[in-house]
């Protein structure tokens, strides 16, 4: 097998998806409702889809292509308000977050489906921790070339984006003093991590050719890395969010990824280099520790500063794109969320110290998604 040819899509589109909890109304934990869920939903014309995960407590949504957050929002909105109807009728209710606050691992089922039967077989008890939540954002690139120089500067951002969309302190129970625990799962896959470091796409077809002949990998799905370039669709894929309790922070987080993009491929600010990444594995721990409280260490200069200072800075760089793209009303969202500190992590664990009970908390966040 060869590695897809790189499809072409319109630079700057979007699609995004989200992995949403499924849980009952008696408790609030997680409950086994993905096949009555998506039998529902069937009866909907909706935009984008609505597709099983890998347990049975979690489905997937998606957008069609989009070309602004604002129609992100929109298609999102559609099928949240078909979502929550159908969990209505099934008396259970659909939940955002990066983890469920208290469920336990192994009374999770794998959905009867042929690759999630195999990465269950290949990866044992992986794969029933792999109940974690994220949101996908794709953005469209003008070529390969540009996808792979694309990838390699938004890399610089990944704690950004760990910060800005955090939401899973809790974790068996526990309060993890993480605000981003999910990514722990994550790091846990052989295949995780970043993507090597080459700005041609005939590298890193050779990479590819490469990694398959070890008979390790077979597609591009088998890399589980924080980005990766999606050929058939013409897109990179960043994957570290975890999933926002509101549809509206979702649409901003890719406002927010547009922004950056349309930055990257108007004004070329700066050239990605191998060396960024020694410091990589370092910030991504930080904002996932840390959050909006995280320290950045700059790959260029090697400056450190708090991570909420550099992300305010890249929101006064980019602010111009994101007004000439629509974003600049999810972007100030950011912001104020930024400046303040206070992210959905924070949130979690103020309504945690209120109620004293993780199952109101999670009803609560219920409420947050159907708003």
């Amino acid at each position: 097998m060869t590695l897809e040819v790189f499809h072409h899509s319109e630079a700057l589109s979007l699609g995004v998806e989200l992995e949403l909890q499924l849980v009952n109304t008696h408790d609030y934990d997680l409950a086994p409702y993905a096949d009555d869920m998506l039998r529902l939903m069937r009866k909907h014309k909706l935009p984008g889809s609505v597709v099983p995960e890998i347990t049975s407590s979690m489905i997937e949504i998606s957008t069609g292509i989009c070309h602004s957050s604002a129609e992100v929002l929109g298609q999102l909105g559609q099928i949240r308000d078909a979502l929550v109807q159908c969990a209505d009728k099934l008396n259970i209710a659909v939940v955002g977050g990066g983890t469920h606050p208290f469920q336990q691992w192994h009374e999770r089922r794998i959905y009867d489906k042929p690759r999630f039967r195999q990465v269950s077989e290949l990866y044992g008890y992986l794969s029933k921790q792999f109940t974690i939540f994220g949101q996908h954002v794709h953005v469209g690139c003008p070529d390969a070339d540009s996808a792979l120089l694309m990838l390699h500067r938004m890399s610089r951002y990944i704690p950004h984006f760990i910060a800005l969309s955090a939401s899973s302190p809790f974790v068996q129970g526990q309060d993890t003093a993480f605000d981003s625990a999910r990514l722990n799962s994550v790091f846990a896959f052989p295949l995780s991590g970043r993507a090597p470091f080459t700005l041609s796409w005939d590298g890193f077809t050779a990479y590819f050719d490469k990694m398959y002949r070890t008979g390790v990998v077979n597609s591009m799905k088998d890399f589980y890395w924080d980005i990766r370039p999606k050929p058939e669709f013409g897109t990179i894929e960043i994957r570290v969010f975890d999933t926002p309790l509101t549809i509206e922070r979702a649409a901003a987080l890719s406002g927010y990824v547009q922004s950056l993009a349309a930055w990257f491929l108007q004004e070329r600010p700066f050239m990605p280099t191998e060396d960024d990444y020694l410091v990589y594995t370092y910030n991504r721990f930080q904002a996932c520790r840390f959050g909006l409280d995280a320290v950045y260490v700059d790959p260029a200069s090697g400056e450190h500063l708090p991570l909420r200072e550099h992300i305010l800075q890249t929101i006064d760089q980019i602010e111009s794109h994101g007004v000439s793209l629509g974003a600049q009303s999810g972007i100030e969202l950011l912001r104020r969320s930024t400046a303040s500190g206070h992210n959905e992590a924070r949130w979690l664990r103020e309504c945690q110290a209120r109620e004293l009970l993780l199952a109101e908390v999670t009803r609560q966040a219920s409420n947050q998604f159907r708003r």
